[in-house]
């Protein structure tokens, strides 16, 4: 028996060996960005939900030789009956990414536990917060320009519309629904897109701030507003339902993830299907997100993310939320001018679709200036209504591009 030669044998399979090899030191890169999510979820309280399975995912992808995250292949004849021949190859976390993610099946699970956790009081309760919502959005198309322009201009980056179309749903700073229309439009980009959505949700407590005390005054922030009236539950069924029926009338391309949204909301407020609902709330979602954000960790392997075209897909999210954020609180600014009612301008931030850390945020900046704002509930009106804008502007998006593009 050769020893050498068998301890050499051993010695190619160990980690250190992998990451010797040429471009290994972008996998230690990538398993070090992974700790740092992991630093800022359990040191510095960023979103955990999101961060510590998103930041696991990217350790464990970057892992040599271990294949935690390579895809599933399936190859056979597909008859009217069954797959006749089926191979399927891959790690757990590949599973994850290709039955979940990449078939778009995530996404509306969350959405349904999203509208199962929601409560759409707030917004029934101040039904022009939904302007707020709308406003937010706004960044969304600033991006999708500005995706055009990086992919004519800019040598190493190839974005096309359909390009353009799944990055600039990033600004509306919902996961899911970023998910959802890159699956539809640029596949080959989901990766990427799914880790910026998810990154700037969870790191809306250090994005958000800046920009709201930038865009308002002390004394803006210090406004004091009204107690919102009671919402009855007529109103809170019939809610879901005219919402439903009115995308279905006007915009049928959104209603894959507005349905869901709305019938996670209708069996939390029906009050005849509580095991359903709270299933949604806490079983399916709680599985769904582990899940999920393995899977978009395992996409920040160094291969695959260190390049051109995640650069600057990251940018152009990031520039889309500080948009969206902006035009929001601008807007709530020249609402407080022209109301009768006082409106804090900061209650406009939360209208990205970050649900509800964005509320959360505006609550806490409104009690630094002053102790006795209590703006979470105002907050989650625009909040709520940010999850339907963006959804409404995916639709958009889903139904306009392809239409360009063929014509």
């Amino acid at each position: 028996m050769n020893f050498g030669s068998a301890f050499y044998d051993l010695w190619t399979t160990t980690g250190l060996y992998g990451f010797m090899q040429e471009g290994g030191w972008q996998s230690v890169l990538m398993i070090l960005v992974g700790f740092l999510l992991l630093y800022l979820a359990i040191k510095k309280g960023f979103e955990p939900l999101l961060l510590v399975p998103i930041g696991l995912g990217a350790i464990l992808s970057n892992i040599p030789f271990a294949e935690i995250a390579a895809h599933t292949v399936i190859t056979g004849n597909i008859s009217e009956t069954a797959l006749a021949v089926r191979e399927i190859s891959g790690g757990f976390i590949g599973l994850f990414y290709d039955f979940g993610i990449g078939s778009g099946l995530f996404p509306l699970l969350i959405f349904m536990g999203v509208g199962a956790m929601t409560d759409f009081g707030p917004l029934l309760a101040d039904p022009k917060t939904f302007l707020l919502g709308a406003a937010a959005q706004f960044g969304i198309f600033v991006a999708v320009l500005g995706a055009l322009f990086l992919g004519k201009y800019v040598p190493g980056i190839n974005f096309d519309l359909f390009a353009a179309g799944s990055i600039g749903i990033i600004g509306g700073a919902d996961g899911p629904t970023a998910i959802y229309v890159a699956s539809r439009l640029k596949p080959e980009l989901l990766g990427a897109i799914a880790v910026a959505a998810y990154s700037y949700m969870a790191l809306v407590p250090i994005i958000q701030p800046p920009i709201m005390r930038l865009l308002t005054t002390k004394e803006e922030r210090q406004i004091k507003m009204e107690q919102l009236r009671h919402v009855s539950k007529r109103e809170k069924i019939l809610f879901p339902l005219v919402v439903l029926i009115t995308c279905i009338i006007l915009l049928p391309s959104a209603t894959p993830l507005i349905g869901a949204l709305m019938f996670g909301n209708l069996a939390r407020e029906c009050g005849v299907v509580e095991r359903l609902s709270d299933t949604m709330q806490n079983a399916l979602m709680n599985i769904v997100t582990i899940m999920l954000g393995l899977a978009v960790g395992s996409k920040m392997q160094a291969e695959s993310f260190l390049n051109m075209n995640t650069l600057g897909i990251l940018l152009l999210g990031l520039i889309a939320f500080a948009i969206g954020t902006a035009t929001g609180l601008l807007l709530a600014k020249g609402m407080n001018l022209v109301s009768k009612k006082p409106i804090n301008p900061l209650i406009g931030a939360a209208g990205v679709s970050a649900v509800p850390m964005a509320a959360r945020v505006v609550n806490k900046v409104g009690k630094e200036a002053n102790s006795q704002n209590f703006l979470l509930m105002h907050a989650m009106g625009p909040n709520v209504a940010g999850v339907i804008g963006s959804a409404v502007a995916a639709g958009v998006l889903l139904g306009v591009i392809p239409k360009l593009a063929g014509g």
